[in-house]
């Protein structure tokens, strides 16, 4: 259960600002009255993105020396947290992908944006951590995923308006920065 929760909520907090948080109102934008494909878009492409990412991270660990794992996972944890602290841009998204409607296009779109972001490094490095329980940690962080952007895609433009990120920024931090010092092993 503490693999479950840590990956609930370290994807939750740190997807707060995240370029898929501006995905998603972008898609919302394009594809107003199709939420829901938005959202089961959101979900297919998490669990296949995460999915990838846990096995990795699983099959990392297996390589490394096993007294390297818990520095290696805890100044993966810190480096993640500092990247947090770092604003997405708001990249280019007009895709090709948008032709084939709001489910395939939040497929492939989410996927790719997903792809060397920080959750995805959060998720390979609580994979690694939890190298037991890797279902945990995907059911986890798409938990976290869905908990960070689905209300995005209802109340999207009121949340923006009323969260303040920076505030968000540092909290992801300070809980990456604490898994990672909790990973060291040292308390």
């Amino acid at each position: 259960m503490d693999a479950f929760l840590s990956s609930t909520l370290a994807v939750a907090i740190a997807e707060i600002g995240d370029k898929t948080q501006l995905l998603t109102l972008f898609l919302v934008a394009r594809f107003a009255a199709h939420r829901m494909a938005i959202v089961w878009g959101i979900l297919l492409a998490t669990l296949v993105n995460h999915g990838v990412s846990a096995w990795l991270g699983a099959w990392l660990v297996g390589w490394i020396p096993e007294h390297w794992v818990p520095w290696i996972i805890g100044l993966s944890f810190i480096a993640v947290g500092l990247w947090v602290l770092i604003p997405d841009t708001d990249e280019d998204e007009d895709s090709k992908a948008l032709r084939y409607g709001p489910f395939i296009a939040t497929c492939v779109l989410f996927f790719v944006a997903e792809i060397g972001d920080k959750t995805q490094i959060a998720t390979v490095v609580l994979a690694a951590r939890y190298e037991e329980a890797l279902f945990w940690v995907v059911s986890g962080t798409t938990l976290g995923m869905l908990l960070a952007n689905v209300p995005v895609a209802y109340f999207g433009g009121w949340i923006m308006q009323k969260v303040p990120l920076h505030w968000v920024r540092w909290s992801a931090c300070g809980l990456f920065v604490l898994l990672g010092v909790f990973s060291f092993g040292l308390f």
